[in-house]
């Protein structure tokens, strides 16, 4: 048996985690051992406001007993533990990772969806993350997407859901997930309904774009765990649908996304109705000025773990190639550049604005490429049949503004190609971090003009540490000098030569 089933022999006081029941049991909060509002300020740098907690129940969330192979490991094993992990932590009394799974002491229904679901050890942000979050301090999570940070904050979630008073009528979730986008929002929600069914935790999924009758129902039936973009989530507050008075586990996923997308305000808002003392995580892919001025207003003494370099790189399983081209030649480029990989494997062409997006896929599909799009403006149906069938590989193109730059996973993407070079140098990482994943090889092609000249160094800098190449034409540019003559350069001078056939037919 888990420590974490004995907390409390008053079955009425917690949720009956095999039980069928969605309301009833007390409503009172029975006994819990532990009260946040001892929070200490984030670094020393913000101290937080006086709140006045009075009426608000205290809640469990320290879940967290070292197991005996864990307080066994020396300093010295945990650092080279972590070096050779590249694991780097900041924060006082940060707890030591965890080598496997039954070292986090997961309680036996979680233990049989991991073995379920054929994990064989955690990923580095879930080795140091579980502790952490089970420990109920405020997270700092710095790691890019496909690390494993999906199951880093939804276990622990799990484990606090149970924790607690089981919902009465009225009442909202005791988890939320903010997400920047329904893609990625949808994806959480399959997490959380594979290993929060053996417990009966209910959740849903709140996005905009869609119909909110489904939705609403829901919320009003009653869910532990709700998953949302802040849009629509605000919509369902003001409508009086929902409400944030029960939640004490905040996740914000993609923090560094949502801000890129001007949700600061939206984010803000939402944090303003849940209560002070809960427990936050905050996740980002990277780490900048705005993203750390956020996460200092919302977290606490919060533990901080890095997983890789803090300094933006690319995935080193990922071969990139940077190619200086003309506007005028992108759409000639990638037809060449498509009879020369495509093999049936999935390719993911990005582009910057919806209308481009079309307007290339229109263009493919007349000249006999099997492409479909993805952007911001297609309904949610057309949007889920479209990823239906690139995942499919019956359309193994499919071009797509940033919408699915993050948050999009989808296995097995051979190629990912920037038919526009994006806006900032972290969203040149998340594109090509489509492929690459979970230990396979990927390759990245960029278009690169005139106009994106200024980012020219930077890509160098990338390029450089994942011991890529830098072709001349783009290491001039880094120096200042103008772009080649329109004409030059080109990846067949890579020695890919193109040419060959469309072997997906």
């Amino acid at each position: 048996m888990s420590r974490y089933d004995s907390r409390t022999s008053d079955p009425t006081s917690y949720r009956d985690r095999r039980s069928d029941s969605g309301f009833g049991g007390s409503t009172g909060y029975g006994n819990s051992v532990r009260s946040s509002s001892s929070k200490s300020d984030y670094h020393a740098s913000e101290a937080p406001k006086k709140v006045d907690l009075d009426g608000l129940p205290h809640f469990e969330k320290n879940f967290y007993i070292e197991a005996s192979s864990v307080v066994e490991m020396t300093d010295r094993e945990v650092e080279e533990y972590r070096k050779r992990r590249e694991i780097t932590v900041e924060g006082r009394d940060v707890p030591k990772p965890v080598k496997s799974f039954r070292d986090v002491g997961f309680p036996d229904y979680v233990m049989q969806e991991i073995a379920k679901a054929g994990f064989t050890e955690p990923t580095p942000i879930q080795s140091q993350g579980w502790p952490m979050a089970l420990k109920g301090r405020d997270l700092i999570g710095i790691a890019e997407t496909g690390s494993g940070k999906t199951l880093a904050y939804l276990l622990p979630a799990i484990v606090h859901v149970n924790a607690q008073p089981i919902l009465s009528p009225g009442d909202g979730p005791i988890v939320l997930v903010l997400a920047p986008t329904r893609e990625l929002a949808v994806q959480i929600q399959q997490e959380a309904t594979k290993f929060g069914a053996s417990s009966k935790i209910k959740n849903t999924c709140i996005y905009g774009g869609v119909p909110k009758g489904p939705q609403v129902r829901d919320l009003q039936k009653g869910v532990e765990i709700v998953i949302a973009t802040p849009g629509r989530l605000i919509d369902m507050m003001e409508s009086h649908h929902t409400n944030l008075r029960r939640v004490t586990y905040l996740v914000l996923d993609e923090a560094d996304r949502m801000l890129d997308m001007g949700f600061d305000p939206q984010i803000r808002k939402i944090v303003s109705q849940i209560r002070p003392d809960r427990q936050t995580l905050y996740w980002s892919a990277t780490w900048p000025k705005e993203v750390e001025q956020l996460a200092r207003k919302f977290l606490y003494n919060p533990y901080k773990v890095i997983i890789g370099s803090p300094d933006l790189k690319a995935n080193h399983a990922i071969r990139q190639h940077v190619d200086i081209v003309s506007e005028n030649q992108k759409y000639n480029k990638l037809v060449k550049l498509l009879e020369d990989i495509m093999d049936g494997s999935r390719i993911l062409i990005f582009m910057d604005i919806k209308k481009g997006c079309d307007q290339t896929t229109r263009q493919l599909r007349m000249d006999g490429w099997p492409a479909l799009s993805i952007h911001g403006d297609k309904s949610r149906a057309e949007r889920d049949w479209v990823l239906s069938e690139f995942r499919s590989g019956k359309s193994p193109i499919m071009t797509a503004t940033d919408v699915a730059a993050r948050g999009l996973d989808v296995k097995d993407v051979k190629y990912v190609i920037n038919y526009d070079f994006p806006g900032s140098l972290e969203d040149y990482v998340h594109r090509i971090g489509r492929t690459g994943r979970a230990g396979a090889k990927g390759t990245a092609y960029t278009f690169f003009t005139a106009a994106n000249a200024r980012f020219a160094k930077e890509v160098i800098a990338i390029l450089e540490e994942a011991g890529q190449k830098v072709s001349p034409e783009l290491a001039a540019m880094g120096r200042g000098a103008p772009p080649p003559p329109s004409g030059h350069g080109g990846f067949r001078d890579r020695g890919r030569g193109f040419g060959g056939g469309r072997s997906w037919s």
